[in-house]
């Protein structure tokens, strides 16, 4: 499956452009949009690079989450998935009750509950993720808008 631009979007207001590497909260060298795959501190990239990255790392998740999923997600409950899965990893998906659950029933209200239970980075809950995950979570359980046929 792909996401739609909503999953981008969201990814970028919460994760926010850094050309320069830094140690985020859980202290990993971080660059761009979130970007972790070789950074060191010191690297230094253009906004045009970050994106180029993002694209690239968005094509990654999504491509493990479809080796995850045993079940047909809508475009929202699929873009909300992907920003999640971006920023907590497909390692850490894999093993999770969230994703067992929308394997079990994706309209499972509960897991509204387990997108909130990953709010911590380096043992504390973070402001910023737990409105990244009240927004994954919403638009999750946001029904999708009604599609219209080009003619």
């Amino acid at each position: 499956m792909k996401s739609t631009p909503q999953a981008q979007q969201l990814i970028r207001r919460f994760e926010g452009l850094r050309t320069q590497a830094y140690r985020c909260p859980a202290g990993i060298p971080t660059i761009g949009y979130g970007h972790t795959q070789d950074v060191k501190i010191g690297d230094r990239i253009t906004p045009e690079q970050a994106l180029e990255l993002l694209l690239g790392d968005i094509a990654r998740t999504e491509a493990r989450i479809d080796t995850l999923l045993q079940v047909t997600l809508n475009p929202n409950q699929y873009d909300a998935l992907v920003s999640f899965t971006y920023n907590i990893g497909a390692r850490q998906l894999a093993g999770s009750t969230l994703l067992r659950k929308i394997n079990q029933n994706p309209d499972d209200p509960d897991i509204r509950r387990q997108f909130q239970r990953w709010i911590y980075a380096g043992g504390q809950p973070l402001p910023g993720l737990i409105r990244r995950r009240q927004a994954e979570a919403d638009l999750y359980f946001t029904p999708p808008g009604p599609t219209t046929a080009n003619t």
